[in-house]
């Protein structure tokens, strides 16, 4: 491995770090130990301290083993917008020793149904108005109960920010088997059995789509999501004064780890906005002082684009972190003249939960995924091969370090092809196409897999083809990416309708119905119809082909 990068590293960081060894529930218990008082979740005005926080995590942690039966290693659904209670849940599962397994909160019926099945969740934590696309899965498989949460019940206190309607919705009546009400959690006062889990043990499996089209689990352990929560904070100098914007979902791994669990490891403050809003962001950043926000790239361009921003003091903010998505040069160099903020980006996958690359924040370069972390190794090879190739040769992207997870969630053809061993070092394919530069900095050029970024969500063409065959007019469905001015790419499919459907069925009615049937960015935002579709000897769909018509006509 080229050390070359090393000239570049962050000043005083050791190239290789020691985790801690214990669960990564340990981490806010210490916190609550260290600074009872001090607020650890702000939402809509209301301060939780970390005492109290800690005092709800265990509450339902008891309860989700005395009353669910949550036994060590059970997996546990997390279903719900950015929350306390996504917060307090994610820490009880893992007080509990069982797996988190964080849902997308766009998900609709059929999807959430794919995540019980599939993971063979024994309970599920869910906001009520996620509930009923839960609800007819409770009962079925292995899915038996769910703790249902009100936002509402954290606004403890007057505001005068604008509360969205659906926070501020009060708790609904619980109808069906198998429901409980986190109010009822809270007042049940169920004590957890003794803390077991260690750092080896399973602890979050995040869900990651596969050309299959159907979505897999990655299988990461407490030491895995400690490596890369711990090397973030150290590597950005984070540290326990620092209030932290928390607007990237938490289900999503950047989320997970920069906005909720690196936070909570240093004993900081977290400020929650259930979703993406621009001017309340500004809003909060202006009142709580927020001085470090992780964001994709359109986060960003949306904030700047607010014509009112100027109203708003954002000058605390020292530091703004992300990726999933290059965040565009012009946009980079408005924020940096504007601001003096530099948008250090990062690289990493549901694979290594959260970062395997992060530009050094002392010599940032732009739309650059960055160098290897602490403790990890990368490498550009041939594609298909193991051949490490040269400065500014295109390859695949290969990592090697303690945050790659186990394995896909029981799927062992697709784990073995996952990884190849290189000089006895057990590396994990990324599937993304970039480059080494002659400093050692990392770029990406393409993805080896069939793969659409949308604002920095991974959308697979198989699973939405998936889902829109179960419309009742569609015949035949290929889905491919198509460059987005705001998105980065957005989904186009082309639809073969069924012979009676000619002429009847719109483009509107189509993607209609997929709004109501699948997550908001895997929608398509391009209808085609066509009488048929390209097809290869053996049947199977050539969307290549479509990909290269597409691209053609936008030239």
């Amino acid at each position: 491995m080229s050390t070359r990068h090393y000239a570049h590293w962050p000043r005083g960081l050791p190239h290789d770090i020691t985790i801690p060894a214990t669960s990564v529930y340990v981490n806010l218990a210490v916190s609550a130990v260290r600074y009872p008082d001090k607020p650890a979740l702000v939402f809509y005005d209301t301060a939780i301290s970390y005492r109290e926080f800690l005092r709800d995590v265990d509450l339902l942690a008891g309860y989700l083993q005395q009353v669910c039966g949550v036994r060590r290693g059970d997996r546990v659904l997390l279903y719900s917008q950015n929350c306390p209670q996504w917060a307090i849940g994610y820490y009880a599962i893992l007080r509990a020793d069982a797996v988190v397994v964080p849902v997308n909160a766009m998900s609709k019926a059929m999807e959430a149904e794919h995540y019980a099945q599939d993971s063979g969740a024994v309970a599920a934590i869910v906001s009520q108005e996620l509930l009923p696309y839960l609800q007819p899965v409770l009962g079925r498989h292995a899915l038996r109960h769910a703790v249902v949460a009100t936002y509402a019940d954290y606004l403890r206190v007057p505001t005068d920010l604008p509360v969205p309607e659906f926070v501020r919705a009060a708790p609904a009546a619980l109808a069906g088997h198998g429901l409980h009400a986190w109010r009822d959690m809270l007042a049940a006062g169920e004590t957890p059995g003794e803390h077991e889990a260690g750092p080896d043990d399973w602890s979050v499996f995040p869900y990651t789509s596969g050309t299959t089209g159907h979505p897999k689990g990655c299988i990461h352990t407490h030491r895995s999501v400690m490596h890369t929560l711990v090397t973030g904070c150290i590597w950005s100098g984070v540290h326990p004064e620092m209030i932290a914007l928390a607007t990237l979902p938490f289900f999503h791994v950047t989320g997970m780890q920069s906005s909720l669990n690196s936070p909570i490891y240093m004993g900081a403050t977290l400020v929650i906005l259930p979703r993406w809003e621009r001017t309340m962001a500004a809003q909060l950043i202006e009142r709580y002082q927020v001085s470090t926000w992780t964001a994709i790239s359109t986060m960003v361009v949306d904030l700047l684009a607010n014509p009112d921003l100027g109203k708003y003091d954002i000058g605390s903010l020292m530091r703004i972190t992300g990726g999933g998505a290059a965040m565009p040069e012009a946009v980079a160099k408005s924020l940096f003249d504007r601001f003096g903020l530099t948008y250090l980006e990062g690289y990493g996958l549901s694979e290594t939960i959260a970062p395997s690359h992060i530009n050094p924040p002392q010599r940032a370069k732009r739309q650059c995924l960055g160098i290897p972390i602490c403790n990890t190794e990368a490498l550009v090879v041939e594609v298909g091969g193991t051949r490490e190739l040269g400065t500014g040769e295109t390859g695949e992207i290969l990592i090697h370090g303690p945050q790659v997870f186990q394995g896909y969630w029981n799927q062992p053809a697709a784990t073995a092809a996952a990884f190849v061993e290189i000089e006895g070092k057990r590396f994990l394919r990324s599937g993304d196409l970039g480059y080494v530069d002659e400093d050692g900095y990392y770029f990406i050029v393409d993805r080896v897999k069939r793969m659409i970024n949308a604002s920095g969500f991974k959308v697979w063409p198989a699973e939405v083809e998936n889902m829109m065959y179960a419309h009742p007019d569609i015949q035949e469905a290929c889905v491919i990416g198509v460059p987005d001015p705001y998105r980065g790419e957005s989904v186009k499919a082309f639809v073969v309708l069924k012979a009676g459907s000619r002429g009847s069925v719109q483009a509107a009615d189509i993607i209609g119905w997929c709004k109501a049937s699948m997550a908001a960015y895997k929608v398509p935002q391009k209808i085609e119809f066509r009488d048929s579709l390209p097809k290869s000897g053996a049947g199977k769909l050539m969307w290549r082909q479509l990909q290269e018509e597409e691209r053609s006509r936008a030239q």
